[in-house]
């Protein structure tokens, strides 16, 4: 207790998603016993959860996979879930891209050898325009949309990376920087590109994810509550009478909903940064920052998938509301209910009424769909009232699933069992133009408060937004309050990735990669 009877923390944790329980690993492997970790969620996750549906389908916050740039991660989720066949299923991309009626190997700049010939035409002739354009050029791109111009041309750009970065990140190309991109966006070799065209090759190998796991049971959600589980129940608490309202960066204080204090000497907070500049009174500070939404959609599904081995997939055109699919059913089949279940049909692919909506058993699968919102691309909340007993959902609900017939997905007369939305307030932190001399100021501000606000949000790096960078942010922000360590993700995005860099970075800073050991 401190001295006015308010409870008092040494290292206060907000946030129980990755970045928060990397933290709370960090100082419980250190053996640090001042500390506290809290969240407003009845369990460990974050942006990293797992919801299930009434029916039994499994749907992530998003395209969520585990591929990794650090030793630390890998140790510590093997040491959480265990590290064989029983515990993780280990899958090879298979990525397209939907255009014009028909499927682009991922990524696509590699692969305008799938498209008409007119199309390949304007994608190469783009290419070399631009590679003669980027030898001549002085100083770097100005935002995003002169670097793809720069890179890919306008071909590539017009047919693709303008429309689908649009439907991602719900802001124009212009307004976003470029110094973000790194492993993210594959650029273009012209000759390469034009080898793969004259001899009609596909060229999907590329990307630090080309080959990936995910848990066998539970979604991505299993993984951190397990990582949870390795530490002291006691040092932990959830619900949401532990939602955060307020900081108080003078008085050392946080006000939770049910107006309770809690005093901390230091303070790591994974809330985003946008709210947490609003809190200590530098709101002007905020506006400088930009996030989307992003509304997932997931569809349970009677019958055999049809689309293969298929994991992923982008949709850059205007003929569906979202901008990529995961065939989430491929990653797990525990991801479904059982076969043998008996599900009643709630409506069809278009909405209608089925014929026969009696229960029945499976085969079952499913499709999972992210959509972004931004005051530049708004999403119709609206309700709407399908056929059958599905009842009323969100107007973008009903053009998912329209969407996902024009794109042939499914086919319209397809029986839906389960139908899952859930609108995530903050869902990309946008690397916007501005970004940049925000943090420069706002971090350091904060952290002279005693306020390390790191995370996908805290920190607004999408660079540095993985769960396994994630993770790294609050282990390296712990290092830095505890011994005053750098913290190399935070700083060094360009470098932590790719992986090879990382171990060599950790090496020289005497940063241990021993898995945390259960308390």
């Amino acid at each position: 207790m401190s001295s006015n009877g308010i409870e008092k923390i040494g290292v206060l944790v907000v946030g129980a998603g990755p970045t928060g329980l990397g933290a709370a690993t960090r100082l419980n492997q250190l053996g640090h016993s001042d500390w506290l970790l809290v969240d407003e969620s009845a369990e460990a996750g974050g942006l990293a959860c797992t919801d299930v549906t009434p029916e039994g389908f499994l749907f992530d916050m998003g395209g969520h996979v585990i591929f990794s740039h650090y030793q630390y991660f890998d140790e510590l989720l093997d040491a959480a879930l265990g590290s064989g066949p029983e515990a993780w299923n280990t899958l090879e991309r298979v990525s397209y891209v939907w255009l014009k009626n028909r499927w682009v190997a991922y990524p696509f700049q590699n692969n305008i050898s799938a498209l008409d010939k007119e199309d390949q035409i304007k994608c190469l002739t783009g290419c070399v325009e631009a590679k003669v354009l980027n030898t001549i050029a002085t100083g770097k791109p100005a935002n995003f949309d002169e670097w793809i111009l720069r890179v890919m041309g306008p071909g590539i750009a017009d047919l693709f990376m303008r429309p689908y970065n649009f439907k991602v990140w719900a802001v124009p190309t212009t307004m976003m920087q470029c110094d973000w991109l790194g492993e993210r966006v594959a650029t273009v070799d012209v000759e390469r590109a034009i080898r793969n065209v004259i001899n009609n090759t596909e060229d999907a190998g590329w990307g630090p994810n080309a080959v990936f796991r995910f848990p066998t049971e539970g979604g991505t959600g299993a993984i951190w509550k397990k990582v949870a589980a390795l530490l002291p129940a006691e040092r932990q608490r959830y619900g949401p009478d532990n939602s955060v309202t307020h900081i108080d960066k003078d008085a050392k204080t946080v006000t939770f909903r049910d107006g309770r204090k809690l005093a901390y000497d230091t303070l790591l907070s994974t809330i985003p940064l946008d709210i947490t500049l609003g809190w200590v009174g530098r709101p002007e500070l905020a506006s400088g920052l930009q996030y989307s939404s992003t509304h997932v959609v997931g569809l349970g599904i009677r019958g055999t998938c049809p689309h293969g081995l298929k994991c992923w997939l982008y949709f850059p055109e205007d003929d569906c509301p979202f901008y990529r699919t995961t065939v989430f059913s491929h990653y797990a089949e525990k991801n479904c209910p059982e076969p043998s279940a008996a599900l009643p049909t709630l409506c069809l692919a278009d909405g209608s009424a089925p014929a026969d909506g009696g229960a029945k058993p499976g085969p079952y699968w499913s499709l999972m769909f992210e959509i972004s919102e931004s005051q530049y691309k708004p999403v119709s909340m609206e309700s709407t009232t399908l056929g059958g007993t599905a009842g009323a959902w969100p107007e973008i609900v009903r053009e998912t699933l329209l969407g996902a017939i024009s794109t042939q997905l499914v086919e319209a007369g397809a029986e839906i069992v389960s139908i899952y939305h859930r609108r995530l307030e903050h869902g990309y932190p946008t690397p916007s133009v501005g970004r940049d001399a925000v943090l420069k100021q706002a971090l350091p501000e904060l952290k002279k408060a005693d306020i390390w606000s790191r995370g996908r949000f805290g920190s607004y790096k999408y660079e540095v937004a993985n769960q396994d960078h994630s993770l790294m942010l609050g282990v390296e922000a712990i290092d830095n309050i505890l011994f005053g360590s750098q913290e190399l993700s935070l700083e060094f995005p360009n470098i932590v990735n790719p992986r090879k860099n990382t171990e060599l970075l950790y090496s020289q800073n005497k940063v241990s990669v021993v898995p945390a050991k259960k308390a």
